[in-house]
């Protein structure tokens, strides 16, 4: 059977930051394995009833709605958030922070839910978030999803509050930092989100503000280096649950998020 990650990956790096029963109910079943089935989900796409459960398990086979109850219960707990953060301040010295990429991306959500609204310009319904990602490629932290109709502006302040928060929580200072931005991020509301918080925003010029006669900081060498971000969407993209959204409740998309971003950072480290 195809694994995401190794069974001793999963017990050493993955296990240690959810929650396990100590006392009464307890799993029957290893729970690496467990996890293992959720990130065959995730890496498939394929829908929670036609998991193939035998071939998953080992000794004691378990129904995929046991897969999915503690799936589910790590996303309520905020527990894949947590474990991602962790996961980061232990690997922080694996980054490579000399500048970083933000950009927005717009998901299909096939079956609507929160956080879900009609984007025109994929003539579908949509859930859009801002990514972060390190010189390297690597996702470093994600916004609060919002829904399709609005823009990466929307509520900026609250999304470089999350973003920038996550890599504090991390132990990653962000004082300093030269951040890549595209010409949908200049706006004088997102520069000042980040000067507020010690980031230079290095944002190509909008012709909609003004061309390109302006005092702002815009430095060519670097910008041209955001490409590593697109990069990042297609790795994630190989990951058939992010791919698409069916999932209708925000915490569940929240969670398959930060797992993508567990996988590629174990795999890199």
């Amino acid at each position: 059977m195809y694994q995401v990650l190794s069974k001793d990956t999963i017990s050493l790096e993955i296990l240690p930051y959810l929650s396990v029963a100590k006392r009464g109910f307890t799993c029957k079943a290893d729970i690496t394995e467990v996890i293992n089935g959720i990130l065959y989900k995730l890496k498939t796409g394929i829908q929670w009833h036609m998991l193939p459960v035998k071939a998953l398990f080992s000794d004691v086979v378990l129904s995929y709605k046991t897969l999915f109850y503690h799936f589910r219960k790590w996303c309520k707990n905020g527990e894949w958030k947590y474990m991602w953060t962790n996961l980061l301040k232990k690997y922080r010295s694996k980054l490579d922070m000399s500048s970083v990429d933000l950009d927005g991306s717009h998901t299909r959500a096939t079956k609507g839910g929160e956080s879900v609204g009609y984007q025109g310009r994929k003539k579908s319904k949509t859930t859009n978030a801002l990514y972060l990602t390190d010189r390297q490629g690597l996702p470093l932290a994600m916004s609060v999803p919002v829904s399709g109709e609005h823009n990466d502006l929307y509520r900026i302040k609250r999304s470089t509050d999350e973003i920038f928060g996550t890599l504090e929580e991390a132990g990653i200072s962000v004082d300093g930092l030269f951040l890549n931005a595209d010409a949908g991020f200049d706006s004088e509301d997102f520069r000042n989100q980040c000067l507020s918080h010690g980031v230079f925003p290095n944002v190509c010029f909008n012709k909609r503000n003004g061309g390109y006669d302006r005092n702002e900081l815009l430095i060519d060498e670097l910008y041209r280096k955001r490409y590593t971000i697109e990069r990042t969407n297609a790795w994630m993209d190989s990951f058939r649950s992010v791919l698409v959204r069916h999932d209708t409740t925000l915490t569940s998309w929240e969670a398959w998020n930060y797992i993508v971003f567990v996988v590629l950072l174990l795999r890199k480290c």
